[in-house]
């Protein structure tokens, strides 16, 4: 059940990853690539915030990007599943051209495919989860085959530091808050994987539209949409802002959030602002992503829908793959 899928999210954060096939990895990777659509990149996304300096490229496609350094690259195929077909064929890709692939999943035939050719891979527990909800363990599975040991040390502790029961509360006043609203998530770009996760949940898990943009970039386009005027101001009345802020960011930043906020507040529209907390980066990330959470399934609560499963997306496969 999803509802203790977030609530028993911190313990995440204890699983101990092992790399199968660790002989596979000829060599120690500075370069990586990561395979994966939906809820299985997500992981990905956040190690790019945590740590910018990761050189991870993340490709959400079929087969694989054209990288004058993909050779020197550790391509991670990861798909929570193990059937998803994009990663399938990234994993076939990157073996077809003799690259270096290793495999992140709960099992299918990704896992299959590891085992076959011998390379690496992470065998995720598989919690029946949906893969947004799987977070804590992807990003430590990932961590694993980055060969990340100050990462892996740093997401343990989140399993003592993140108290998803108190923020239940809060998850719940916002949703409220946003009833009957469609929630754009503003936040800067260093954080916008968190952002991008918000949404994903208030779309998966609230089956409502959500969206996300950036700073400053949206000073320079998006913000002047919603310069309410008497012809326009019916088609922002339904949008409701959050602002993601972080006191480590940009000082100019802040001072453009900052302002883009009180613009936005004179001219009618709905404001809400969260500060993303916590001692580390890491912490900052997750439990803001708890807090997003617990605020998409008292959305679902409210609308009266199904919050863990996904059937339009299982409906698309099915039509894609002609059953």
């Amino acid at each position: 059940m999803i509802y203790d899928d977030i609530k028993n999210f911190n313990k995440q954060f204890d699983y101990k990853p092992a790399v199968e096939n660790s002989n596979g990895l000829k060599k120690k990777f500075n370069k990586f690539l990561v395979a994966g659509m939906g809820g299985s990149h997500l992981a990905a996304d956040i190690l790019k915030a945590w740590k910018p300096d990761l050189d991870i490229v993340i490709w959400n496609d079929y087969g694989l990007p054209t990288l004058r350094d993909i050779k020197d690259r550790l391509i991670i195929a990861s798909s929570y599943s193990g059937r998803t077909e994009e990663t399938v064929d990234a994993f076939n890709t990157a073996k077809a051209k003799h690259l270096a692939v290793a495999a992140v999943s709960a099992g299918g035939k990704l896992i299959a495919l590891a085992q076959k050719f011998k390379t690496p891979y992470v065998q995720l527990p598989d919690w029946h989860m949906q893969p947004r909800m799987a977070l804590g363990l992807s990003l430590k599975a990932i961590l694993a085959l980055l060969g990340n040991r100050k990462g892996l040390h740093e997401a343990s502790e989140l399993a003592k530091k993140i108290h998803p029961s108190r923020q239940e509360a809060s998850g719940k006043v916002l949703a409220k808050r946003l009833y009957e609203s469609i929630p754009v998530i503003y936040i800067s770009l260093r954080n916008a994987s968190i952002a991008y996760n918000w949404k994903v949940k208030f779309n998966e898990t609230g089956k409502i539209p959500a969206f996300y943009n950036v700073l400053p970039e949206l000073n320079h386009n998006e913000m002047t949409g919603f310069d309410a005027k008497p012809r326009t101001a019916g088609l922002s009345k339904r949008f409701h802002f959050i602002f993601l802020k972080d006191v480590e960011d940009d000082r100019r930043v802040i001072k453009r959030m900052n302002i883009l906020e009180k613009l936005y507040r004179d001219r009618g529209h709905k404001v809400e602002v969260i500060f993303l907390q916590g001692q580390s980066r890491l912490e900052k990330i997750f439990s803001s992503l708890n807090l997003a959470d617990w605020t998409a399934y008292y959305t679902a609560k409210q609308y009266g829908v199904e919050s863990e499963r996904v059937p339009m997306v299982e409906e698309f496969k099915k039509l894609v793959s002609g059953r």
